[in-house]
């Protein structure tokens, strides 16, 4: 069978360079880690998990738990600005 598929970028636009938000961390050690949760269904177990495994094995400090009210729109400026002034890094997820 042949024929023709379309393949979609699903990335959004940045306004930033990216290269100019990617910095690296020598080591977790003493970190604040932030995760923003989306609200489907199971990331809440996940990030629960990751965020014990990263305190126990890794040193991190603290985790920083958000949550966007839905899962369909971006999370709002104030809570960007709380996770990017308050952590060293931030995981966001999806789930299902």
């Amino acid at each position: 069978m042949t024929g023709t598929g379309r393949v979609y970028d699903p990335t959004a636009p940045c306004e930033n360079d990216p290269r100019e938000l990617h910095r690296t961390l020598d080591t977790l050690k003493g970190k604040v880690v932030g995760f923003l949760d989306n609200t489907k269904p199971n990331f809440n177990h996940l990030m629960d998990d990751v965020a014990e495994l990263l305190v126990s094995k890794y040193g991190v400090r603290s985790v920083l738990k958000r949550a966007k009210r839905v899962s369909s729109i971006p999370a709002p400026e104030p809570l960007v600005n709380e996770l990017s002034e308050e952590c060293d890094l931030v995981i966001t997820g999806s789930g299902d």
